[in-house]
């Protein structure tokens, strides 16, 4: 027997929850199936409970500065991990639960909990059930890579998400990994109080980022205690009696790194090696994304992927964007494209960093005339306020069409302060009327029309 739906939903990440809400509401009936937690990654492993445990590292640094700010604090400062894994266990539970219920209490909405895979292109069985529909909507999200690196199955090492179980205080840990996931998840565990090793094989930090930004979160993050071993090409893995060591090939220092713990921060990858996608006729890359067109449909126009399944975001606003791009095409009459979204991310470090359009490097291999505006956060009265003075700001436009290409606001609240830069180029305003607004004093984004003000043109 097969059950009828008009819609499968496959996932319950970011995207899939608010698709069934519009699809269900338009009176379509729909499947919803999800195998293990409601939420997706954001909610269970990524920024939900990362963020929680950042934000207690941030208390606890912000505690021992005290004698800056004119307090004092008598004792150690000390973390009670099981307290905080119980703080960030609640955030995560309360949101898992919320998204759960929500669909629950949906009329029209039908839940299977278990593993889906598609039997054919319009099927897909769960539990020993065929489910059918005209269309299918894959939101499966992805997970930590894990390589076949050398040593890899002799020891025990943590990722992303098994790291998020522990309530225990590593003494030495050494992350793999030098971008996004390691550098907050160093900064986190020095400030919770161990001694945190970053190994990275490229010759910086977060290489997609220009170099001048690379350098400052490498200075800040040493100011903190945190060790680094840059270019190290052939890593490997071996057993201690305390832990585990870390093998390096650099170019300098020691080719051991020993530690007790070792957290792999080395990408993510796509949950879509057991769906059967081939007996759907749904094509993948080599690195196992869901090949998908400007409007998210796969090579099936009836089977859509979003979220980081499909390799256009690597977000939970991107995969949220992916939902209203769907729903727009499919219910409201409106045309709605990937091609339309511009870049913008954050890395939370303290202090962060804010993302959007191109880096400074992009921009110069565009071949534009280019215009670039800096400002160190020391020349920013709120950080100065804030006592919290570390990073610059960076702003770049085209000389010619006067556009917005781009920004990296590393500093105190970059991350909310980009956005004013992220609303001019989706209004396609020229820098100009950025710079003649009349931003909030004190605040860190009436700096940006400064900045633009003094911009100027680079070779």
């Amino acid at each position: 027997m097969v059950n009828k739906f008009d819609a499968i939903v496959i996932g319950a990440g970011q995207a899939g929850p608010s698709l069934v809400g519009r699809l269900t509401a338009a009176g379509q009936s729909v499947a919803m199936i999800e195998r293990k937690f409601f939420g997706g990654t954001c909610v269970n492993t990524g920024c939900k409970p990362t963020k929680t445990m950042v934000a207690s590292a941030y208390a606890m640094h912000m505690t021992r500065r005290a004698a800056d700010y004119g307090f004092s604090v008598g004792g150690d400062i000390v973390p009670d991990m099981k307290a905080i894994k119980a703080r960030k266990d609640k955030v995560t539970l309360d949101s898992r639960s919320g998204t759960e219920g929500w669909l629950e209490g949906m009329e029209r909405c039908t839940i299977f909990r278990g593993h889906a895979t598609f039997v054919s292109p319009h099927e897909v069985s769960v539990n020993g059930e065929t489910l059918s529909a005209d269309r299918i909507f894959i939101n499966v999200g992805g997970r930590a890579n894990v390589p076949p690196m050398p040593g890899i199955d002799r020891i025990s090492y943590l990722t992303n998400s098994s790291i998020m179980d522990i309530d225990f205080l590593p003494e030495h840990l050494v992350i793999v990994g030098g971008s996004y996931i390691g550098l907050e998840f160093a900064q986190m565990y020095r400030r919770f109080g161990a001694k945190v090793t970053v190994v990275e094989k490229g010759p910086r930090l977060i290489f997609r980022e220009d170099p001048d930004v690379s350098d400052a979160i490498k200075t800040i993050l040493e100011e903190e205690g945190i060790a680094f071993r840059l270019d190290a090409e052939c890593i490997s893995f071996s057993p201690r009696a305390d832990g585990v060591c870390v093998h390096v090939d650099c170019m300098s220092g020691d080719r051991d790194v020993p530690g007790t713990h070792v957290l792999l921060a080395i990408g993510r990858r796509p949950n879509t090696d057991d769906l059967g996608l081939d007996k759907a006729g749904v094509a993948t890359d080599a690195r196992g994304y869901i090949a998908v067109d400007d409007e998210l449909r796969t090579s099936q126009p009836h089977i859509y992927a979003l979220g980081d399944c499909n390799g256009r975001g690597a977000f939970t606003h991107t995969a949220y964007n992916d939902f209203e791009i769907v729903a727009a095409n499919l219910l409201d009459g409106d045309t709605r494209r990937v091609s339309d979204r511009k870049p913008g991310y954050a890395l939370y470090i303290d202090p962060p960093l804010g993302r959007a359009g191109m880096t400074e490097t992009e921009a110069r291999k565009s071949g534009r005339k280019i215009l670039i505006g800096t400002r160190q956060m020391t020349q920013v009265g709120r950080a100065v306020e804030r006592g919290e003075t570390k990073g610059f700001m960076k702003i770049i436009a085209d000389a010619d069409t006067r556009e917005l290409l781009g920004a990296s606001l590393l500093g105190a609240s970059g991350d909310e302060a980009v956005h004013g830069i992220l609303d001019m180029m989706y209004a396609k305003a020229p820098y100009t009327v950025m710079q003649r607004m009349v931003p909030i004093h004190p605040t860190v984004s009436e700096l940006l029309p400064t900045v633009i003000a003094d911009m100027k043109p680079v070779g």
